[in-house]
């Protein structure tokens, strides 16, 4: 007489689930069948639910530096480092088979303007990310503008710390991580003892003065003779020279 009893692997086989799963198994050769058109995605257009520019061919991202003014001998090679890594991008066969497109905006050295582009970027051209800014003054300027319209900006250059920020890419070395090791090696190496400080008149030298300065008297027991700070674009120095030749430091430390 046959045995009825089941074994655990016959009844596993013969659950309503494993039947559906390997039924759907066995219809799986016939889907390569079938034109793509009747499985593929849908277009990006129809579940594009961010409002970026972002389509199956194109993803547009903006640039955001200093053209003109006293800040674009700094920031053109930025940009066009930037420009260059997407042309590799984009010869390599884009992200995602998407070629990046580019909205190309000038801060003009100037931080209200950068806020207001970087507001035109995000809301107007709805640029899925942004690549700007090089003074930590710029950045400021723009951060609330990213953080109310929930932007994404890659910051290409080292930056002060004291900040961070889920719409912001710090992608440089933060202020302790090159400033102490440079103190400590012309210490060393140079017998720097004591210290003339200049730096522009702005958020970066400031910060990265404080820091040194706090490294300079309390870890290296040297001394800063002078501390100056001029705005941006100034050309005139004579005055500070002559300080400099008066107090005789060991380090001029810009």
């Amino acid at each position: 007489m046959a045995d009825d009893t089941e074994t655990g692997a016959d009844h596993g086989l013969r659950s309503p689930l494993r039947r559906r799963l390997l039924m759907g198994l066995a219809g799986a050769p016939a889907l390569a069948l079938l034109p793509r058109t009747a499985w593929a995605a849908p277009p990006t257009a129809a579940v594009n639910t961010t409002g970026l520019a972002v389509t199956d061919s194109e993803v547009t991202v903006g640039i955001l530096h200093s053209v003109t003014g006293t800040m674009a001998i700094s920031e053109t090679g930025a940009q066009e480092a930037e420009k260059l890594a997407i042309q590799q991008i984009n010869d390599a066969g884009g992200v995602l088979g998407r070629k990046i497109k580019i909205i190309q905006e000038d801060g003009a050295s100037d931080w209200p303007t950068f806020a207001e582009k970087a507001k035109k970027l995000l809301v107007n051209d709805h640029c899925a990310a942004v690549m700007g800014c090089w003074t930590s003054a710029s950045r400021k300027a723009v951060l609330p503008v990213f953080e109310q319209y929930n932007g994404l900006l890659y910051y290409p250059t080292f930056y002060e710390g004291l900040e961070q920020s889920k719409n912001v890419f710090y992608t440089g070395q933060e202020a302790t991580q090159q400033i102490l090791a440079g103190l400590d090696w012309v210490h060393k190496e140079k017998g720097g003892d004591s210290f003339y400080f200049i730096g522009s008149d702005y958020i970066w030298p400031r910060t990265s003065n404080k820091i040194a300065r706090k490294h300079v008297e309390n870890v290296l027991k040297g001394k800063v003779v002078g501390e100056e700070y001029f705005p941006l674009g100034h050309t005139q120095f004579n005055s500070v020279i002559n300080k400099i030749k008066l107090t005789k430091p060991k380090v001029i430390f810009a």
